[in-house]
């Protein structure tokens, strides 16, 4: 049976339902085999937002494991995973765990699964629109539009004064030098 770790209910694992070839498809994606994963909860507990995600990084490499596509591509893991690589770094069977969350984000988008953090997404539009712009993130540009598009123009906005004030945010955005570069990158396509 799978757990979530947040709930700490107990799943029923229809066999039925699962996708034996799915580790597989993932491994492809990655050139990382999640099937080596130990379920040892290195990844886990080093994750500094474990305590908000449904499964813990674990539990969704025991997810692929088991086949449950469905149940690893609608987990608010995948989209609370911000990519820091602490659990990469200390996974002993040497899996890029981060690099496997990435990968879910992406089969989640190209399936069409509801996406389980939808705020997340959008964060992460933002972002990639900016180093699409300028070849850099602009903090406040992002963080503007952001709360532009979740009609949240107010909320924290104490932090944000408080990180200009202490110049963590620049006021115009800074840019690469070869913009050529940046063209070429976002010219690419990623999708499988």
């Amino acid at each position: 049976m799978a757990v979530s770790e947040k709930q700490n209910d107990t799943r029923k694992v229809i066999v039925s339902q699962a996708d034996p070839g799915f580790v597989k498809e993932v491994a492809s994606w990655v050139d990382i085999n999640p099937g080596t994963c130990l379920t040892c909860l290195m990844c886990s507990g080093g994750c500094p937002f474990f305590q908000a995600m449904d499964y813990g990084p674990h539990g969704v490499m025991r997810l692929i494991q088991y086949g449950l596509r469905r149940d690893a591509l609608e987990s608010n893991t995948i989209w609370l995973c911000v990519g820091c690589h602490t659990c990469s770094y200390v996974c002993p069977m040497a899996i890029d765990v981060a690099a496997v969350m990435d990968v879910l984000r992406q089969m989640a988008l190209a399936e069409g699964v509801p996406i389980a953090q939808q705020s997340i997404l959008d964060f992460h539009r933002e972002v990639l629109d900016s180093v699409k712009k300028y070849g850099r993130t602009h903090k406040l540009e992002i963080m503007l539009r952001y709360k532009v598009r979740r009609r949240t123009w107010f909320q924290d906005m104490d932090i944000g004064l408080k990180m200009l004030a202490k110049r963590r945010l620049d006021l115009r955005p800074s840019k690469i030098k070869d913009p050529k570069t940046l063209k070429q990158l976002f010219s690419r396509n990623w999708k499988r």
